[in-house]
């Protein structure tokens, strides 16, 4: 055992309502796109569980609703 965490993994999490330029701090090195149809995609390397429960919770605070939440298993 090397001692080395579990292989991060991408996900794209889809919110109703648009995420401005000020969020992308909030969110580290997670991509935010607003897209046409009125939601935003959230996309970007996680960690482990307890870093996407940290996203999750960040999303909670903003009042949006969580749309899908979706691992693309490809790094």
């Amino acid at each position: 055992m090397t001692g080395a965490g579990p292989e991060p993994h991408r996900f794209e999490i889809c919110v109703r309502g648009h995420l401005g330029p000020r969020w992308v701090a909030w969110f580290d090195e997670l991509t935010l796109a607003p897209q046409s149809d009125g939601t935003t995609l959230i996309n970007g390397l996680i960690h482990d569980q307890a870093a996407l429960h940290g996203v999750l919770q960040k999303l909670r605070d903003t009042g949006l609703a969580l749309v899908p939440v979706t691992q693309i298993d490809e790094p």
